[in-house]
């Protein structure tokens, strides 16, 4: 994914990942309830519950409000019982797109996103469709200083973690390491006083489509922050990868 690691470079320039912060918290929150819920408040056991915590801490989120959200997941009676479930489709030149919710109402969230697709280019898809070009990975950006290759792959090595990849553009740098990995790695980096900008278990395409015109690039990512911006949307993957050219001109606008 040569192109996504420079395109995460961009949006973190442009503070594009600092622009919506009370949708972050939401998402958050949600990941937070339902990972206790399923697995318990020791996040040494339990690896959801884990990821959403050092999510919560690059996204600066008070502790107040995750203690809140870990208490809600014990069993608070008023909370919703929310359910994942993953929307699948296409966007302009053919990109897979996987939108992942929790939502407490299919009914509501299965017809916002059909709609955002019919209304900005896309198709929907049925169930399975394209969720087999995604792989779940365990996911980091790392930013500023600390954004380097040799001294990433260094310390992950030395903590045994299991890092499958590190792409390094510029001052950003895409950490991919196995699931299980998750756990290790977030310890090395909070050991080494290193804190991630986005920290979570995602979804690594397995092949991309190459965008090489800016005009359909553009409609592309309209449509992804059109999800985006839905409420019971927690995360929207893509396997696009924009040429050179057509990141310049991302980068300028």
């Amino acid at each position: 994914m040569s192109g996504h690691s420079k395109w995460a470079n961009i949006k973190h320039k442009k503070g594009a990942a600092d622009k919506k912060r009370g949708r972050i918290f939401s998402r958050i929150t949600k990941e937070i309830i339902i990972a206790v819920k399923q697995g318990g408040s020791d996040q040494t056991g339990n690896t959801t519950l884990r990821s959403a915590l050092v999510a919560a801490k690059a996204a600066n989120m008070p502790n107040t409000n995750i203690d809140r959200a870990i208490k809600k997941g014990l069993g608070d009676s008023d909370t919703a019982n929310y359910e994942e479930i993953l929307y699948e489709g296409y966007g302009h030149e053919g990109v897979a797109i996987l939108v992942e919710s929790l939502t407490d109402n299919r009914n509501r969230t299965g017809g916002e996103v059909r709609l955002t697709f019919d209304r900005n280019g896309g198709n929907m898809a049925g169930s399975g469709a394209v969720t087999w070009m995604f792989h779940r990975k365990s996911h980091f950006i790392v930013t500023g200083e600390h954004a380097d290759e040799e001294n990433l792959m260094e310390l992950l090595m030395e903590a045994d973690a299991e890092v499958e990849d590190i792409d390094v553009d510029g001052e950003t740098a895409e950490i991919w390491g196995a699931p299980d990995a998750f756990l290790d790695i977030s310890t090395a980096l909070e050991e080494a006083g290193i804190t991630p900008e986005e920290a979570n278990l995602g979804r690594k395409p397995e092949n991309t489509v190459k965008i090489t015109d800016i005009g359909k690039a553009e409609k592309l990512l309209r449509l992804i922050e059109k999800f985006e911006d839905l409420e019971d949307v927690q995360a929207v993957y893509a396997n696009f990868d924009f040429s050179d050219e057509v990141l310049e001109k991302l980068a300028q606008d």
